[in-house]
């Protein structure tokens, strides 16, 4: 049944062709099969394209991760499978049993986008988007990293420094951002229960949603939240609302307790904490006070969101969820663009950066992720832009040539065959 829903590359999405590797030269191959041949670790990755522009941009990212992984000596067996509107289109249902299961036999799950008009309309039941949900919940997944970045910040000889000038915030304002979004993944207002519909007396509609969170749940995201800071530059923001929002006091003053609480088993750990509506205001007013930031569902949701202008666009930003064993789930930030799909607007970046998060959190791949994170640097060190993230000066490219580039710059970190041989 599996094999029967696995999506055909032909069928699906268009094709990455890569001229770059085309064009590799015989000594540079011939060190790739020298490396190749030390050692061979073989992974398995789930991808689940999803909808919209997601069968580009992960068709992009997939080579990629090939390439960078082949240099450390890598292989990976890929299996495409349906998620969100196309699975309903498949299959009548957003996440297909068989999807789910090749997802948790997996060693990790690269995912696309999904959503789209044309289910816009659909029952919640029947809605992409719940697709999403199911897939985290069945991976159990509780913890997503949402890093913002300024790119690039390398050295020389590139001109093209910053991306600062893609953001509508000043330059001097994002120059230099480095920060880590912990966002609570499975909890809060998003699946606490009682939800739902009902009338009041005088016989109008209300809506309802419980923000909902139990010890266990804020001490392992904020457990996550302090060994992530530790490996940043050591600052955590907890950020709740706890002083005058009624519906979120009890919730958020349990978190702010727990993860006060916790902080003793971290003394190397700066904590501070933030209500989310000041929170919101430092992202775009001085990002650059934050290091690592840990919040619940909901605000991690609405903060990430907000921090996606830091950089320029949405298309910048990659995401790693995680559990506490089992594979992760990677992808961007950005959703589905139906209006875009198909004509290679797409900035591939985010899903490439989540490529490179699979590798470093997933695997714990470290070196193949840097060369992956590296080559985005100098790929955009010499002045490529997709649409969303151009600027005067600069190179407008397409999604397609974008992951060129990137390939290029992959590649060129490759050393030659003798000092791969002294190693």
């Amino acid at each position: 049944m599996v094999a029967s829903l696995q999506l055909s590359s032909g069928s699906f999405r268009p094709k990455f062709q890569s001229k770059s590797i085309s064009r590799l030269s015989s000594t540079r191959l011939a060190t790739i099969r020298f490396s190749a041949a030390i050692s061979r670790k073989r992974y398995s990755i789930t991808l689940l394209p999803g909808d919209g522009i997601g069968p580009e941009v992960i068709s992009v990212a997939k080579e990629v991760l090939k390439l960078a992984g082949s240099l450390e000596g890598m292989e990976f067996g890929f299996q495409e499978m349906p998620v969100g509107g196309c699975a309903l289109d498949l299959t009548g249902v957003p996440l297909p049993e068989e999807t789910l299961s090749a997802a948790k036999q997996s060693d990790a799950v690269l995912l696309g986008a999904i959503g789209g008009y044309k289910w816009d309309n659909n029952e919640k039941h029947l809605k992409p988007e719940t697709g999403l949900l199911q897939l985290r919940s069945g991976l159990k997944v509780f913890a997503n990293l949402r890093p913002v970045s300024v790119l690039p910040q390398s050295a020389d000889p590139y001109p093209f420094k910053m991306l600062g000038d893609a953001s509508t915030l000043k330059k001097e304002v994002v120059e230099g951002v480095d920060l880590m979004v912990v966002r609570e993944l499975t909890g809060g207002i998003y699946f606490g229960k009682p939800r739902g519909f009902s009338r009041m007396e005088n016989g109008e509609e209300i809506g309802f949603n419980t923000e909902l969170y139990a010890t266990y749940e804020i001490d392992r995201i904020a457990r996550f939240g302090f060994d992530i800071a530790r490996k940043q530059r050591g600052k955590l923001c907890s950020v709740d609302k706890g002083n005058d929002l009624e519906a979120e006091w009890n919730a958020s003053m349990l978190w702010r307790k727990r993860v006060t609480a916790m902080a003793t088993e971290y003394p190397d750990i700066e904590l501070s904490h933030m209500f989310v509506d000041n929170a919101a205001m430092q992202l775009v007013h001085n990002p650059k006070q934050f290091d690592t930031i840990v919040t619940s569902n909901i605000f991690g949701d609405i903060l990430s969101g907000a921090a996606s202008m830091i950089p320029g666009s949405v298309g910048m930003l990659p995401s790693a969820s995680l559990g506490e064993s089992g594979p992760g789930l990677f992808g961007p930030v950005h959703g589905s663009a139906p209006d875009i799909a198909g004509e290679d607007k797409a900035n591939p970046l985010a899903t490439i950066l989540s490529a490179a998060m699979l590798l470093r959190y997933g695997l714990g791949e470290a070196n193949a992720a840097t060369r992956i994170e590296t080559a985005v640097m100098v790929t955009l060190d010499r002045g490529f832009r997709t649409k969303d993230i151009s600027a005067l000066g600069t190179k407008l490219v397409g999604c397609k040539e974008m992951g060129e580039e990137v390939l290029k710059a992959v590649f060129s970190q490759v050393p030659d065959i003798a000092a791969a041989a002294a190693l």
